[in-house]
């Protein structure tokens, strides 16, 4: 059986209908976000001058945050009206539209790829996961971060089985993504890989009956998913690898 493929209209009528807001999309809190981005920069082992792939930017906000870092960034959405917000938020940096299965640079491009939030995109993310290896220089990183389909509201909120499953706010491609799915994936693709969880605090979510309990959540992310015994329910999953150094191009 044929695996299943991401809907990539679904993806761009859902993304552009978000932009026609004008606003970025940025849901995450400024601590959280800080957090994310020292944990790229740590387990990709970023230096000043690295080059970047931001896949799936969105409206720019983490590549924006590697570029203030002294990191060389492209960020490539297939949102073609997110990408126009990004450009508008943050001139002189570089933004392209473009298919995470699908890239534009030539094998070896890049020395890490961030994955903000990206994989849990893709129904079967074989592909997206080559195509990331393509797009690295063999000892390059890439460093991807997704909603722990083990953590509870996770799972009771956005798993499509959990009898209080919510789509609002999500497109029909999205699901929580499992640690052993994801390494499998991405060990698949060539890649020596590695996870942890992290919790994180949001500031926005679209459903006005998940914004309700959005101050439990957080709490219970800080506080009960705080502790170190518990760290596998947190709300995401960390993942990060290293394409071996005599690898070539993944096909």
């Amino acid at each position: 059986m044929a695996a299943p493929e991401q809907n990539k209209r679904d993806e761009v009528e859902f993304f552009d209908k978000h932009a026609a807001s004008g606003t970025e999309y940025n849901v995450f809190t400024e601590a959280t976000n800080a957090k994310l981005i020292d944990a790229c920069v740590e387990r990709a082992a970023l230096a000043k001058g690295a080059r970047v792939l931001d896949l799936g930017c969105g409206s720019g906000i983490f590549g924006h945050m590697l570029a203030r870092r002294g990191m060389a960034v492209t960020g490539v959405d297939i949102s073609p009206r997110l990408i126009e917000i990004a450009r508008t938020l943050y001139p002189g940096e570089d933004f392209q539209v473009g298919d995470a299965e699908q890239l534009a640079f030539p094998d070896g491009h890049f020395d890490a790829v961030l994955l903000g939030g990206v994989v849990h995109h893709f129904p079967a993310p074989g592909k997206m996961a080559r195509e990331v290896a393509r797009v690295l220089r063999p000892g390059g990183r890439f460093f991807a971060f997704d909603p722990n389909r083990r953590s509870p509201f996770m799972y009771l909120y956005r798993v499509k089985t959990s009898p209080f499953y919510s789509s609002v706010g999500v497109t029909p491609n999205e699901q929580p993504v499992a640690r052993e799915d994801v390494v499998r994936t991405f060990e698949a693709a060539g890649f020596e890989v590695e996870t942890a969880f992290m919790s994180v605090k949001y500031t926005y979510v679209k459903s006005k009956k998940a914004r309700l309990i959005l101050p439990v959540f957080n709490l219970s992310e800080a506080v009960c998913f705080g502790l170190p015994f518990m760290s596998r329910f947190r709300a995401f999953l960390l993942t990060w690898g290293r394409k071996p150094a005599g690898a070539g191009a993944s096909n």
